[in-house]
């Protein structure tokens, strides 16, 4: 039978952060990837809308956040292999969060905390906000949240120079597919894939995103994590407008630039569970394209250029991710999961985090013990308050 240290599930933005990272660790580990498709056909990652904030309520997200975005500061010279790396394509056009008086008191609180924790946010009030972005309509708003510093990236750099690296570094990553793990008293050992082939591991990370919840059934384990379709739609309009920063609202209408023309993406919570690949192409004229119009007026004149579909690994217990091990039951099985459209951003730090965790047993860089599983068994939710 062969043997690995580490057993990572999904080779992914955070399979293969985490795959680097373990790799640069001292005493590093020999590690293996599961990836059933090397193209990423249907993974979650290229499909992500790209934004990198700094704009949450919880410090562990404020935190992954910054650590992920010095990581980026330095991705080519992170991620060169030979000499060379992808273009992370990244665009510092800032995040808008704009609000109305329902939920104003809590944007300025989570302002206070972000100022606290060395974000640079400025919280504009109606005029102000309408003197910026003169596209946009503000009569409705109240209050809105802007963090200059903050942007978005190209998903499949990332992607694509966190894997090449990972291998580079010493990783080996297997197309294949993991159908069973067998557990002995409170830790796992041998993985079964598709093939036939096993594989015992020192330690096993559930890093399978949408699919997470279906691995951890292999051992018995309880993860509330859902796929849930989304959708993200190309548009571009005839006139120029004034340079728009990443746009969200209290519904989750999301829209930011995109080349000639606009990324758009409103996602529903009620959308039904599964792995749904296909698009509703009434969604947008439905749904998005309503609530677009009416906040940037120029959009009621668009042109819808293309729309396609992805899934986020929804976290139903609060939103927040899940990383760290079944204490008692399976204590060399980690799971980095839940993380609800917010893995892309935190994929370095977080990858950093479990190489810490598996390699010297604690956290040393961010303490994220809050975002354990400890919480799932307690049915103790840690939620990010106001927009997500």
């Amino acid at each position: 039978m062969a043997r690995t240290d580490v057993l990572i599930v999904g080779g992914g933005a955070i399979g293969s952060a985490a795959a680097l990272f373990l790799r640069r660790a001292p005493r590093a580990p020999t590690v293996t990837v599961i990836e059933p498709d090397p193209t990423y056909a249907l993974a979650s990652t290229p499909r992500a809308t790209g934004g990198v904030r700094r704009l949450f309520s919880c410090p562990e997200n404020i935190r992954m956040s910054q650590a992920s975005m010095a990581f980026f500061d330095r991705f080519a010279e992170q991620v060169a292999v030979a000499g060379e790396a992808p273009d992370l394509g990244w665009k510092a056009g800032g995040y808008l969060f704009v609000v109305d008086e329902r939920a104003a008191p809590i944007l300025e609180r989570n302002a206070r905390l972000q100022q606290s924790l060395g974000v640079e946010v400025h919280l504009l009030d109606r005029a102000a906000l309408g003197a910026r972005y003169p596209s946009m309509r503000t009569d409705d708003l109240t209050l809105a949240a802007w963090s200059p510093g903050d942007g978005w990236l190209d998903p499949n750099a990332v992607l694509t120079g966190l894997r090449r690296k990972a291998q580079d570094l010493g990783a080996a990553y297997v197309r294949d597919r993991v159908v069973g793990i067998a557990r002995d008293g409170a830790r796992v050992g041998a993985v079964r894939l598709a093939s036939g082939r096993e594989i015992a591991a020192g330690a096993v990370v559930n890093a399978a995103g949408a699919w997470s919840a279906d691995v951890c059934a292999m051992i018995g384990m309880a993860l509330p994590v859902s796929p849930m379709r989304r959708f993200e739609h190309y548009v571009e309009i005839a006139g120029t407008l004034e340079p728009l920063p990443l746009i969200k609202d209290l519904d989750r209408l999301v829209l930011r630039p995109e080349g000639r023309g606009y990324s758009v993406g409103l996602v529903d919570g009620s959308e039904q569970r599964g792995y749904r690949f296909d698009v509703d192409h009434t969604y947008f004229p439905r749904v998005v394209w309503p609530a677009l119009a009416h906040r940037l007026p120029a959009f009621e004149a668009l042109r819808l250029k293309s729309e396609w579909s992805g899934l986020y690994d929804e976290n139903e217990l609060d939103g927040n991710m899940i990383l760290g091990n079944w204490p008692g039951r399976a204590e060399n099985f980690y799971v980095a999961a839940g993380f609800s459209g917010h893995g892309l951003m935190h994929a370095p730090a977080v990858g950093q985090a479990l190489a810490e965790l598996i390699v010297g047993g604690r956290y040393v860089s961010l303490d994220l013990s809050r975002l354990d599983y400890r919480r799932v068994m307690a049915g103790a939710p840690y939620r990010e308050q106001g927009i997500v």
